[in-house]
C-alpha cells in the first residue's frame, strides 16, 4: 500500500507539472488602428505556432456558438504541445465599427489583418515556425498572406470563384433563389453594384456588403494557390454541406506536391457527426466533438 501511494503521488505530480506548462495570453494585435484581440496558447518549449484564419462572417476567436476553434486550440496545445493563436475578426470587434463604416471593407483588408498577425509573431523566439490554417473563406485569405510563413493548410476551402459556390449552395435550397443569386452576381461583376436586391437575399447582397463581395468574386483560388511555394496540406470533410470534396481535389490537383486528406464524418465546422440532423445542430452547439483525425493530421503535418 505504501509503495502504491508513493507511485500515485509521483504520477499525479507529473500530470500537474505537464498541465502547468500550458500558458495562455490574451493579446491585441494592431493593423494600423484596427484591433485584432486574440488568444495565444503555448507550452514552455520551443514549438511550431499555428495561426487560424477565419471563414466568412462575424467569427470570434473561439468559433461562436459551436466553439470549434476553441476545441481545436485545446486539443492541439494541451494534448500535442503545439502553440496556437486565433483572434476575433475585425468585424466583430466593437472598437473597429466606426472605421469599417467610414472606409468599408474588402478582402484585401482581411489579408492585411493576417499579415499583421504573422508579423507580430515572426521574430518571436518562443516559436520554431509558423503555420497558417485557413478555414473556408480563410483558405483563400491565407493563400495571399504567406510571406514569413513556413507551412499552409487549406481547411474546407473552395476550389472555384465564390460566385459559383454561392449559386450552387443557394440553388440546393431554392432553385428560383439560385437563379436570382446568379443574376445578382453577374450584375455585380458588370456594374460594381446591384440596383434592386431580391428581398429574400438581402442578408447576402445588402448594399454595405456589395463592395466586399465584389472583391471576393474577383479572386480565383486556383490561380492563387499556384503562387504558393511552401508545403501545403488540403483538408475537407465528407459531411461538409457547404464545400465539396471536389473543391479540395481541384486545389490539390492545381497545387503541385500538395497533400490531400478527406476526413470521414467531418462537417464544415470540423465536428464529427453521424447524420444530417447532427450536422445542422453542430453549427449551434459546443456539445459535438471536433474531429480527432483533423487534430492528429494537422499535428503530424506541422511537426514534419
Amino acid at each position: 500500500m505504501f509503495k502504491f501511494s508513493i507511485s500515485l503521488i509521483v504520477f499525479t505530480s507529473s500530470i500537474i507539472s505537464s498541465i502547468a506548462q500550458i500558458k495562455k495570453e490574451e493579446i491585441t494585435i494592431y493593423n494600423n488602428t484596427i484591433q485584432l484581440p486574440g488568444t495565444l496558447t503555448y507550452t514552455s518549449n520551443s514549438s511550431p505556432l499555428i495561426i487560424w484564419v477565419h471563414g466568412s462572417g462575424g467569427v470570434t476567436r473561439d468559433g461562436n456558438q459551436s466553439q470549434y476553434i476553441k476545441q481545436f486550440r485545446e486539443a492541439i496545445t494541451t494534448k500535442n504541445n503545439i502553440a496556437f493563436f486565433s483572434y476575433d475578426k475585425r468585424i466583430v470587434t466593437p472598437a473597429n465599427s466606426k472605421l469599417i463604416m467610414e472606409k468599408g471593407l474588402d478582402i484585401s483588408d482581411l489579408v492585411a489583418d493576417v499579415n499583421s498577425v504573422v508579423n507580430h509573431f515572426k521574430n518571436d523566439n518562443r516559436f520554431s515556425k509558423i503555420i497558417l490554417v485557413g478555414h473556408s473563406q480563410g483558405s483563400l485569405v491565407a493563400m495571399m498572406a504567406l510571406a514569413n510563413v513556413d507551412k499552409y493548410i487549406s481547411l474546407a476551402g473552395v476550389g472555384e470563384t465564390i460566385d459559383k459556390t454561392l449559386v450552387k449552395q443557394i440553388s440546393k435550397q431554392n432553385i428560383a433563389l439560385g437563379k436570382a443569386t446568379k443574376n445578382h452576381l453577374e450584375e455585380l461583376r458588370k456594374t460594381g453594384s446591384i440596383k434592386e436586391v431580391n428581398p429574400l437575399l438581402l442578408s447576402l447582397f445588402a448594399k454595405n456588403n456589395q463592395a466586399f463581395l465584389l472583391s471576393w468574386v474577383k479572386l480565383d483560388p486556383l490561380e492563387e494557390i499556384k503562387k504558393v511555394k511552401i508545403p501545403t496540406l488540403i483538408i475537407n470533410g465528407d459531411k461538409d454541406l457547404q464545400v465539396t470534396i471536389s473543391d479540395a481535389e481541384k486545389l490539390h490537383k492545381t497545387k503541385a506536391n500538395s497533400k490531400l486528406l478527406i476526413i470521414k464524418n467531418m462537417n464544415h465546422v470540423l465536428k464529427n457527426i453521424e447524420n444530417d440532423a447532427d450536422n445542422l445542430q453542430s453549427y449551434l452547439s459546443k456539445d459535438f466533438e471536433i474531429s480527432k483525425e483533423l487534430v492528429s493530421s494537422i499535428y503530424k503535418f506541422t511537426i514534419e
